[in-house]
């Protein structure tokens, strides 16, 4: 599981440099806080907990693992689609803000809860 985290991350570091350059080219940074989001949450976020699940793939085995991969890889998108809409319109990108967010927050908290509660468990081969 740990390798798919890692290749969806790359995904998302293709959108964030194609944004950036859009917006060097175009010289419109009003786009600049979702070019940072999805390199941050998107790529960053993506990318960490794809190494620590390569390193101990019996986290991603369990119920809390696979809630946290559903609600991260539904919420993120959310979350990063409302970082870009907000210039278009702010208050249907805030449904995706309330909607995303909260998703990537519990997904993010179960990783940890998983974590704490899992990572002293030998790894199974």
């Amino acid at each position: 599981m740990g390798q798919t985290w890692i290749k969806l991350s790359v995904v998302y570091l293709v959108i964030g440099i194609s944004v950036g350059l859009f917006m060097s080219w175009t010289l419109q940074l009003n786009w600049a806080a979702g070019h940072a989001h999805v390199n941050v949450v998107g790529w960053l976020s993506t990318l960490g907990i794809g190494a620590v699940l390569s390193i101990y793939p019996h986290l991603a085995k369990n119920g809390l693992g696979i809630a946290t991969f559903w609600l991260y890889h539904i919420g993120v998108p959310l979350f990063l689609f409302s970082t870009f809409f907000v210039q278009v319109n702010p208050g249907v990108a805030h449904i995706f803000t309330f909607t995303g967010g909260p998703m990537f927050l519990l997904a993010i908290i179960l990783f940890g809860i998983n974590l704490f509660l899992n990572l002293n468990v030998p790894k199974e081969e």
